[in-house]
């Protein structure tokens, strides 16, 4: 038996968490954030988890692995998976991932 619990998630955007953890930060206000955490601080407010308008999760590893960059990949274009680079602005990977209508500005 399976349960379902309702998520308001218009879409969701996943980040290679290894990817992450090398690039060490590089985003958010004095770019010591990582990137989950500035998006999730731009978009989730003023609800968070299921509640918010976009999902942010960090997963375990997305295998392309770039020298510079994290791998991220929105659920609403699947065919095209993206490489952030440290220091992009977030309002750019904002728009680049198309979530510029969904999350607050």
């Amino acid at each position: 038996m399976t349960r379902r619990v309702r998520a308001n998630w218009q879409d969701a955007v996943l980040i290679c968490k290894k990817c992450s953890k090398k690039a060490k930060g590089g985003f958010g206000p004095k770019g010591k954030w990582r990137l989950a955490k500035a998006l999730k601080d731009h978009l989730g407010k003023p609800k968070k988890g299921r509640k918010a308008p976009v999902g942010i999760v960090e997963v375990k590893c997305l295998s392309v692995c770039p020298k510079r960059g994290i791998t991220v990949v929105s659920a609403s274009d699947l065919l095209n998976w993206r490489i952030v680079e440290p220091g992009t602005p977030i309002g750019t990977v904002i728009a680049d991932l198309g979530l510029g209508a969904t999350g607050q500005q």
